[in-house]
């Protein structure tokens, strides 16, 4: 089973322009910033929005399609969504929220009682919302989404209101029942987190356009775009330049450097991962001479910000993450080398 989407919307302030494929099996991340069109793109698989033109074929079953005029409405899709809030009915107890969902009034019992059980909600069927956890009420609006039976799952930020440990909870809850849905699912979040540890693919959207689709390892290990590298977590970011052969000019932070991975064409940044950057005593290939400008002490690391040749704000820094062990052995220095290696240096073009 597979969803297509091919879709186009003008909201003025910016243009949704969003294409993937995504098949059962695997969870795809749509990752992108606030306003991006993460959502208004599950709205319109969803049918709650309309693309102005486009495709939306789910398992060969056309949704939408502007030149032929199909245009499914949401209950005739298929499709379950859940909202960022879980959109419970907060007059109708745990056990009429998931009948709610249940297409075949002779079958409603019997697949409320199997779904109760299925979710681990036993004991709370008479529940309002209000009186149920984070977790319950994400399981219960879960449930009420397969109580339809649909062929694809739409998830709207689903952690968006828990705190962090809460989040972990139903994390990992959402995990296990994700493993056993059939079809296809999206995922919509800003977290790179997220993506890493429930999605086996993800696309990047950048003010409303899809890009690539790639494995979550390959956007980590390897980002193309600006957008992309940064969304995956990267704070090391220059302009730069291709010299020759696999060398490049970093100009904000005034050295050149070798890299290892093929320079695309249309090279226009660079980057690198603040866990990757090493500290020297020496001058050396690819090492920058920096002034430490500000040490932070993190729960489990330290951040020091240093000042490069390409002077300036912004991109012209670079922030450095090591243990505290690490940087308590080099006795606060007022200057050092980063060393960047070739391999963690990341080519990237705009877009």
């Amino acid at each position: 089973m597979s969803l297509l989407v091919d879709i186009k919307k003008d909201f003025g302030r910016f243009r949704l322009d969003a294409a993937f494929e995504t098949d059962s099996g695997s969870v795809m991340g749509l990752l992108g910033a606030s306003g991006c069109g993460k959502s208004v793109t599950l709205k319109c698989v969803a049918g709650i929005e309309r693309p102005d033109e486009g495709r939306i074929v789910l398992d060969g079953r056309v949704l939408f399609d502007s030149a032929k005029r199909i245009d499914l409405t949401p209950q005739q899709r298929r499709v379950g969504y859940l909202f960022q809030n879980y959109a419970l009915f907060p007059n109708m107890t745990l056990a009429q929220n998931i009948a709610v969902g249940v297409r075949d009034r002779a079958k409603r019992k019997e697949t409320v009682a199997r779904l109760v059980k299925a979710f681990y909600l036993e004991g709370s069927e008479g529940k309002y919302p209000r009186q149920l956890s984070g977790g319950q009420q994400q399981r219960t609006a879960l449930a009420r989404i397969l109580a339809s039976e649909p062929e694809a799952l739409l998830l709207d930020e689903p952690f968006s209101a828990l705190d962090s440990y809460l989040k972990w909870q139903v994390e990992l809850e959402l995990a296990e029942l994700l493993d056993t849905f059939p079809g296809p699912v999206l995922f919509v979040t800003h977290d790179r987190d997220e993506v890493h540890r429930l999605c086996g693919r993800v696309c990047v959207l950048d003010s409303g356009r899809a890009q690539e689709v790639r494995s979550v390892e390959e956007l980590f290990s390897a980002p193309r775009t600006l957008s992309a590298c940064l969304l995956s977590g990267c704070k090391n970011i220059t302009r730069a330049r291709r010299v020759s052969g696999s060398r490049i000019e970093a100009l904000d932070w005034g050295a050149e450097l070798e890299v290892a991975l093929p320079l695309p064409e249309g090279l226009e940044f660079a980057g690198i991962r603040s866990h990757f950057l090493r500290p020297a005593d020496s001058p050396g290939p690819n090492r920058i001479p920096c002034r430490v400008e500000r040490v932070v002490t993190e729960a489990f690391s330290t951040v020091v910000m240093l000042s490069t040749p390409g002077g300036g704000e912004g991109y012209s820094r670079l922030r450095m993450e090591l243990p505290h062990e690490q940087w308590s052995r080099l006795n606060s220095p007022e200057t050092l080398y980063a060393e960047l290696m070739p391999g963690d240096i990341l080519p990237l073009t705009r877009e």
